[in-house]
């Protein structure tokens, strides 16, 4: 790739950059959002780490070594919802999680 293109591609990049991130922020400032608005913002964060996590929870990878390996990390999982169902912290959940994984991990093993 010659400089010229790279400079094409690095410049294209940072022009979208700019205008899905920077844009939105000076066209809506000042401005009153709804309510339904600001509730389904208030949700891209939840769903994008749901996403993240989900992504690995399904991998097809994990049944390679059986059916115990696979499940282990949802059953962790399953934990960690009834946690952050009745707690809404994130400590709580994270702390849960890895204590309720190594525990499955330790009954199987």
């Amino acid at each position: 790739m010659s400089t010229a293109e790279f400079l094409i591609v690095f410049g294209s990049c940072i022009a979208t950059i700019l205008i899905c991130r920077v844009v939105p922020l000076f066209a809506l400032k000042g401005r009153e959002l709804s309510p339904g608005t600001q509730r389904a913002l208030e949700l891209i964060p939840p769903a994008a780490f749901a996403a993240l996590v989900a992504n690995d929870l399904f991998k097809p990878e994990l049944f390679a070594n059986g059916i115990g390996d696979g499940v282990m990390p949802l059953l962790a999982a399953a934990f960690v919802v009834v946690v952050a169902i009745r707690t809404k912290n994130l400590l709580a959940c994270v702390i849960v999680g890895v204590i309720a994984y190594v525990l499955l991990m330790m009954v199987v093993s």
